[in-house]
């Protein structure tokens, strides 16, 4: 992409057309290997305690899977060409954030760079990087 061409600058809305409304992120896809689904199902149900759900019969056939818990969905799918996401990732909403890397056991690297905010980072156990953040923490306004 040719750098003079680019802005850095917002796009304006069209004044013929209304801006968009925009709700939430329905759900997040992180990639994982072939073959990795059991491993996921392990994470995403067993540790961080989201419930599995049924991908349309037309999807499912390309492997992968779907997990949510209330509005959190988190969709994983196969590529072949697998690499981890070390810097793109996910941010996840949770009530009582220490309590649950305690019990959970799982191996986070906190963060304090945002005043205000109890967050940590985790690593699927594909190398994808998912933060967590607590959601009595900060401003969500």
């Amino acid at each position: 992409m040719d750098p003079a061409k680019t802005s850095s600058s917002p796009v304006s809305p069209s004044p013929v057309r209304p801006s968009p409304v925009w709700r939430g992120i329905d759900h997040v896809q992180l990639a994982i290997p072939p073959g990795g689904e059991p491993l996921a199902r392990n994470f995403y149900v067993d540790v961080l305690g989201l419930t599995e759900v049924a991908k349309p019969v037309a999807m499912a056939a390309r492997g992968g899977a779907w997990f949510e818990a209330g509005a959190t969905r988190i969709h994983v799918g196969v590529e072949a060409d697998f690499r981890p996401a070390k810097k793109a990732h996910p941010a996840l909403l949770i009530e009582g954030l220490h309590e649950f890397v305690r019990s959970s056991g799982l191996a986070v690297r906190w963060s304090d760079e945002i005043p205000g905010t109890v967050r940590c980072h985790v690593d699927d156990p594909f190398g994808n990087r998912i933060e967590l953040i607590d959601f009595a923490s900060g401003d969500r306004s």
